[in-house]
């Protein structure tokens, strides 16, 4: 039966027995275990049977095996590329599309070539939950990722796992396992190897992925870039504008002015965003439209705001970040010292990425983030009080002005972008930089959101 001998095969190729079992599980949800399955809308659709399919194709008096939208075969291979893929694979091997250790071996090479990361985690996994799951999100990818979805296939991968490994009593936790493939029980203090894997955000609206990334990336993520579109774009249209290779460019998520969040690359990827490769395989990199110009900094909505920090939260939640740490230094931010683990794209090349306003809110965002991992934050890191004047350029059209240093202190009214004299800094709530009393007498303004000139 396909059973055993899907499962000989997978073990052959060095899967963990908790590996292969999670991968089958999905394989089952997906076609059955049947290599010629075509998928049962375009059975109807198409007026074939699974056989007849396949007699199509492999005769060539089916022409549009590659660009039909039809799933396809033991993974039901749907996307055009992967199709293609498959197709030249069972060409070069003389098989038919729908020959089982063809598509065996397509799916081994897939995995190994373009899912490394998933590939290592599937011959060291220990639990068949944390195999299926990550199959499952990170390989098959299906509409329905739900809890439901997930322990439906964790199942059937558990069914073979009991079949083929023995009656074991074993857990579906992620981190330990109660049975071993020898039969026998370990030590209550036993603990296994919890499988290691990149999720992507269920935030996502959208999606369109950039063929412009390097796959996978060569870092566990440990890093958030934040940058600014430089325009008021949907992420529909950054989504475009990331697609064709010659555009070279790509991030792994954008947000649009309207709250609204599309992914571009998957985490498991690093994509090509900060001009620095070393940067970018450890850091998620995230666009955020803008709805000023630049003679506001590059501001963004109270939307895209929100969106943001509920993004960046829902990352670091995912990844292990237990705090998030940003400096205004540029030494800090670049070799990650004194826990920093924000960076700017303006770090590394001649740009104004992210723009001052968003650059000017990275203490914020790191401290509201924070108060949601349940991390403590110093807001107001000590700033050396200083007299004497300078000047600063003030872009954003909403700074405040205090009636003393900090947040906690009165509002006075707004300050239009222009430059101003600054006579006395101090430290304060609500601000990283520090605050500057203005030479007019008018107030206190935040140095986060102004420049020294």
């Amino acid at each position: 039966m396909n059973e055993k001998t899907i499962w000989d095969h997978l073990r052959n190729k060095g899967l963990s027995p908790a590996g292969t079992a999670g991968l089958m599980g999905n394989l089952y949800a997906e076609s059955g275990l049947n290599p010629k399955n075509l998928q049962n809308s375009f059975e109807r659709k198409l007026d074939y049977s699974d056989e007849e399919y396949t007699q199509q194709v492999d005769g060539g008096f089916y022409k549009n095996f590659v660009h039909d939208s039809a799933g396809y075969g033991l993974a039901q291979w749907t996307y055009y590329s992967r199709k293609q893929a498959l197709l030249d694979f069972a060409e070069a091997a003389r098989k038919s599309i729908g020959d089982l250790s063809m598509q065996l071996d397509f799916l081994m090479y897939e995995l190994e070539r373009n899912y490394n990361v998933l590939f290592r985690s599937l011959k060291s996994a220990t639990s068949v939950k944390a195999a299926s799951d990550a199959v499952l999100l990170q390989y098959e990818r299906p509409a329905d990722q739900s809890d439901a979805v997930k322990t439906r296939r964790a199942a059937y991968g558990q069914k073979y796992y009991d079949e083929f490994v023995g009656k074991e009593e074993t857990s579906w936790t992620t981190k330990s396992e109660t049975s071993t493939t020898s039969g026998k029980k370990p030590s209550t203090n036993s603990q296994e190897t919890e499988v290691k894997t990149m999720s992507n955000s269920s935030l996502v609206v959208y999606k369109k992925i950039s063929p412009n990334k390097t796959s996978p990336r060569n870092h566990a993520i440990d890093t958030i870039t934040i940058h600014c579109m430089a325009g008021n774009l949907t992420i529909e249209t950054c989504g475009n504008v990331f697609a064709p290779t010659s555009r070279q460019a790509s991030s792994n998520y954008g947000i649009g002015s309207d709250g609204r969040i599309g992914m571009y690359v998957e985490e498991k990827d690093r994509s090509w965003c900060s001009s620095n490769g070393v940067n970018d395989h450890r850091a998620v990199t995230i666009e955020v439209a803008n709805d000023g110009g630049a003679n506001t900094g590059w501001h963004v909505s109270d939307k895209a705001m929100a969106a943001l920090i509920n993004l960046v939260t829902d990352i670091c939640k995912r990844n292990g970040i237990k705090k998030l740490v940003w400096s205004d230094k540029k030494d800090d931010r670049v070799n990650h010292r004194n826990g920093c683990n924000m960076t700017v794209h303006r770090d590394y090349a001649n740009k104004s990425c992210p723009g001052d306003y968003l650059y000017g809110k990275h203490a914020y965002i790191a401290a509201e983030v924070n108060k949601r991992l349940g991390a403590t934050t110093t807001e107001t890191p000590a700033v050396t009080p200083t007299t004497g004047s300078f000047l600063v350029k003030v872009m954003i059209t909403d700074l405040n002005i205090r009636a003393g240093a900090g947040t906690n202190t009165a509002k006075k009214g707004v300050i239009k972008p222009g430059t101003y004299t600054i006579v006395e800094v101090k430290s304060g709530k609500g601000s990283t930089a520090g605050w500057g009393k203005l030479k007019s007498g008018a107030g206190w303004i935040s140095l986060d959101y102004a420049k020294r000139v």
